[in-house]
């Protein structure tokens, strides 16, 4: 089986008809803004075997992620995942939806996705590291040359600390 690449407009009005809206990202992603009316159902749950809820074998099933590259990169498995349904996936994502001016449901209460808070504490402590390294001792560049290989073995290992860290604050308890 294949795929249909729709518009935010398209898939709106497959919507309207009647077709499911999936959503792959994750949960902390689809609390803080998702499309009215999509489900979620985690691109690693699909890819692991979790069912699709359709009402009937020929409703249309539209899959969606961020900016469209996640469902494009897996749309071979997320059009196994739907078994015999018609599929569509979302021309640009959320971020397509969005500019074609499509409203959405936002939570500005939930924490930024854990990878954003992962940059922002990373990007914090390396940039703390050089300005007290030239200001106050040189010492403290190895601030950023531990956070720098952090990240390294973060990006090579798929491990990364700061995010387990991260995701045990108070803010990112759901």
């Amino acid at each position: 089986m294949s795929y249909t690449l729709i518009s935010a407009a398209d898939a709106r009005a497959q919507q309207a008809a009647g077709a499911l809206l999936i959503d792959i990202r994750q949960p902390d992603e689809f609390r803080r803004e998702h499309l009215p009316g999509a489900v979620l159902l985690p691109l690693e749950a699909l890819l692991n075997g979790a069912p699709i809820a359709t009402d009937s074998p020929t409703q249309t099933v539209i899959f969606h992620c961020q900016s469209g590259r996640r469902t494009q990169q897996n749309a071979d498995a997320l059009v196994r995942a739907a078994g015999q349904a018609p599929v569509a996936i979302l021309e640009g994502g959320l971020n397509g939806w969005k500019q074609a001016h499509m409203p959405t449901v936002e939570d500005k209460r939930q924490p930024r996705p854990l990878m954003q808070q992962v940059q922002m504490v990373a990007g914090s402590l390396i940039l703390l590291g050089v300005i007290l390294g030239y200001a106050v001792h040189p010492g403290f560049f190895l601030l950023s040359g531990f956070v720098g290989a952090g990240l390294l073995f973060a990006g090579i290992s798929g491990w990364c600390g700061m995010a387990l860290l991260l995701a045990k604050m108070p803010w990112n308890k759901v």
